[in-house]
């Protein structure tokens, strides 16, 4: 099945760079490419896509239209799947993209653009009905909090929090094991603990986990 890809980028050059870039792939359809948010709005109402792909900051303020366009979308079209393509890794961005819940969203950083196959992976996966966040990005909201004072983070283990933080980054339990020298029996353990511990249903792929973990990051 075909994605068909609506694509909202204000820069000439990156936007011609995506359009080349996609649309060799046979799994991809760019139907329309626009460089502002009313011009994607109007896109998006005429070609009813499967997928927005949009830059963080475009015409007409320049700030955060890109999280303007998916939060409206998710009113008007809740089934479109929409990536954010970013040159910022402030986690604040990431959690306000995801203040409805993260099916369907994703946000990568644009030096992702220079491995075509994990920006088609992530097109595929918000169509799906999945997430997809950049690892730099979780690495951030992890961080922050656990430097909250107030953070259920502080019921985790040394060890356990040492899994957390690999397995925000996306890592598979044998990567865990290999990269903590434990075994993939050991990883299992830890991450049923801490799910357990944060209140967090247990996953069991990449995605599922890393957005279990932004759905703690973003409660308030």
């Amino acid at each position: 099945m075909t994605v068909r890809v609506v694509l909202a980028e204000d820069d000439l050059l990156v936007r011609e760079g995506i359009q080349a870039l996609l649309g060799s792939r046979p799994e991809l359809e760019i139907v329309a490419s626009c460089k502002d948010l009313t011009s994607a709005i109007l896109a998006v109402a005429e070609h009813d896509p499967d997928v927005v792909l949009t830059d963080i900051r475009m015409p007409p303020a320049k700030s955060d239209e890109g999280i303007q366009l998916a939060k409206s979308l998710r009113q008007t079209h809740p089934r479109l799947g929409v990536v954010v393509l970013s040159n910022y890794d402030e986690p604040a961005y990431a959690l306000a993209l995801l203040e409805g819940g993260t099916a369907r969203r994703a946000y990568l950083l644009k030096e992702n653009l220079a491995d075509p196959d994990r920006l088609v992976r992530a097109i595929e996966e918000v169509a799906r009905g999945g997430s997809v966040i950049d690892p730099r990005v979780v690495e951030a909201l992890v961080a922050a909090r656990f430097r909250a004072e107030d953070s259920p983070l502080e019921t985790l283990t040394p060890r356990e929090r040492e899994v957390l933080a690999e397995m925000a980054q996306g890592k598979s339990n044998p990567a865990i094991s290999a990269s903590l020298s434990l075994s993939v029996r050991a990883v299992e353990k830890h991450i049923n603990s801490i799910f357990s511990k944060l209140l967090l249903a247990e996953e069991s792929d990449i995605n599922r986990r890393v957005k279990a973990v932004l759905l703690f990051l973003s409660r308030s």
